[in-house]
């Protein structure tokens, strides 16, 4: 049993600067810990710090952590601590080699690329171990919250299957229960106050700033206007509602979760906050002398529902303390001055290098202008202290449809929109798409490949990146955007973003 008091550092004697931070602390359901104030796992970069603002939780009959599923997986399974409460490729491979593929993470149903491949070998899951993905099967044509049929505005069909299962005869498209298998990294489970919160002001009679708040649900219980956050394709707002179906879907439970297991499950959800709290090369991230946005002390204290403004109110707070290092005359600037310094340019970048934003569905189409000239932190990132886009927060950016990306691992669809529809704003009405995203929700032409954009804080601990797992590197997503928006960073540009996204 591991006790946990305030802060437990795992493995620190593994760290170098060189990233050998040992193996994974791997958290099996029903495993017996005890979540105090603080934990904190070894990664690459330093170390990521997790803390617990409500009581002290015993994991072992805790129903987040409990394999309560049929196939012998909890939530935990997919969101572990380790990873910033998501879930990385590296963990995957390494759970792999550890127990032969036999871990509960590797379940058929959607722990491999269909469940009617082969289960015992590698190749049925190389989505989840090369990319960090799980297959999501939804189903076709898209169905409301009741059951009911949703009038869909484009057909569907197979372009390219590459994992079998979008033309597999039980758990394909045209299949007894027609389903569209796309694929997916799990979201992180933690700085929930932020997922959940609407913007300052918002109330039933105002709109947003930049977003329009049709696009939102209500909550089934109070019939209030909610955040979308929770999901990458945002059908379920709740935390309730997204619990009972993870139990359905990835645990294949039989039977609904408790009332009482809901509550546990919500009130351990809303109590955690994780980042990255400590930089080998930048040393302790939070405190007094560092960025007041960093660590994840930052997100517990800070207020949520705030757009930045980045000349008063920037996303992360101000790194001015960073830019300039001060050493004695004649000094050179010691390495972790250096670091620190690339980190606060990098910073100023994020927050102040402004770019055209063009052709990015169910952004740009919104009277913003189409090119729109606006930073990351300004464009897609406005939220305090997450670097979101507060809800609703759907966009095409290209990862999804061609011709922006084209990937050779993912099925590929056409959608052929009908001609009474509201066409995709750059795409028309016949678009190739990976993962028609929102679309699938909703059946709108206009939502095809849109899905919400996401949290910044812990990265160091969850690669890959995007959605759909595109990005293996931090490096590699700062090149999709500089290729897909034309910006022109230089590499010194390059490394000090790297840098700066390294100790969120």
């Amino acid at each position: 049993m591991l006790l946990v008091g305030t802060t437990l550092v795992f493995g620190a004697s593994a760290m170098s600067q060189s990233g050998d931070y040992g193996e994974s602390q791997w958290w099996s359901p029903g495993e017996e810990h005890v979540i105090g104030d603080a934990l904190e796992f070894p990664n690459a970069e330093g170390r990521l710090r997790l803390i617990n603002t409500g009581d002290p939780i015993n994991t072992a009959n805790h129903p987040f952590f409990a394999p309560i599923g049929e196939n012998g997986r909890a939530c935990v399974t997919c969101h572990q601590p380790t990873d910033a409460m998501s879930l990385s490729a590296k963990t995957a491979r390494e759970r792999w080699d550890a127990t032969g593929g036999k871990d509960p993470l590797f379940a058929a149903i959607d722990g491999s690329n269909c469940p009617s491949l082969p289960q015992g070998e590698k190749a049925s899951h190389s989505l989840l171990l090369t990319k960090g993905l799980f297959r999501i099967a939804r189903p076709w044509p898209p169905k409301a919250a009741d059951g009911s049929e949703i009038e869909r505005e484009f057909e569907l069909e197979v372009v390219s299957d590459p994992t079998g299962c979008n033309l597999d005869p039980q758990y394909g498209l045209t299949s007894a229960n027609p389903t569209v298998s796309v694929f997916r990294r799990p979201r992180p489970v933690a700085n929930m106050k932020y997922m959940l919160s609407l913007p300052h002001g918002v109330t039933p009679h105002e709109y947003f700033l930049y977003n329009d708040k049709t696009l939102l649900p209500k909550d089934p219980e109070t019939g209030e206007f909610v955040s979308v956050q929770l999901m990458s394709d945002g059908r379920l707002p709740t935390l309730r509602g997204q619990a009972g179906d993870a139990g359905f879907t990835h645990l294949e439970m039989l039977a609904d979760l408790t009332e009482d297991e809901l509550l546990q499950i919500e009130a351990f959800e809303r109590a955690i906050y994780v980042a990255q709290g400590y930089s080998n090369r930048a040393g302790e991230l939070g405190g007094p002398g560092n960025p007041p946005g960093l660590g994840p002390e930052a997100l517990r204290d800070g207020p949520p529902g705030e757009l930045g403004n980045n000349p008063v109110n920037r996303v992360f707070g101000t790194f001015d303390m960073w830019l300039n290092p001060e050493s004695k005359a004649g000094a050179k600037p010691t390495p972790k001055q250096e670091f620190r310094a690339s980190v606060a340019r990098g910073a100023n970048v994020f927050f102040d290098k402004r770019f055209f934003i063009k052709d990015v569905g169910v952004y740009n189409d919104k009277g913003l202008g189409n090119p729109f000239k606006r930073s990351c932190a300004s464009g897609c990132h406005n939220t305090v202290l997450t670097g979101m886009d507060l809800a609703p927060g759907f966009m095409d950016l290209g990862l999804n449809n061609w011709p922006w990306n084209k990937r050779d691992d993912l099925p590929l669809f056409k959608a052929t929109c009908h001609d009474d529809a509201v066409p995709q704003s750059y795409l028309g009405r016949v678009i190739y798409t990976h993962d028609p995203g929102r679309a699938l929700v909703t059946g709108k032409c206009r939502d095809i490949g849109a899905s919400m954009t996401q949290q910044m804080r812990g990265l160091a601990a969850r690669a890959p990146y995007f959605m759909g797992g595109d990005s293996d590197t931090l490096r590699e997503m700062v090149d999709f955007y500089d290729r897909r928006f034309n910006i022109g960073y230089t590499d010194q540009e390059k490394q000090d973003l790297i840098n700066f996204m390294s100790v969120l």
